[in-house]
């Protein structure tokens, strides 16, 4: 299952929204018998590293999103949760 465009308003972060929406798909995912959730994020977006990280999330991968990402080190990471034991 992929996790795409997860984000929790200005005014209401601090608050724990993104860590239980974030353990209601891995929730939902495993229910439904799927083995893992990937993701992918950018460099800057340090926060969200560490929320998924924290999620049981590991980085499996990284690349560049073009020509202009690699002279500016413009990374986007690959995320990656296994869920156990799902069979899709």
């Amino acid at each position: 299952l992929e996790l795409k465009r997860m984000s929790v308003s200005r005014e209401h972060r601090g608050r724990g929204l993104a860590r239980a929406l974030c353990r209601e798909v891995l929730a939902f995912a495993r229910a439904r018998g799927h083995g893992a959730v990937v993701l992918s994020t950018s460099v800057v977006q340090v926060a969200a590293q560490r929320l998924y990280e924290g999620q049981g999330f590991r980085r499996v991968g990284a690349s560049y999103p073009s020509l202009l990402g690699t002279l500016l080190n413009f990374q986007i990471f690959q995320y990656r949760c296994d869920l156990g034991d799902g069979i899709k």
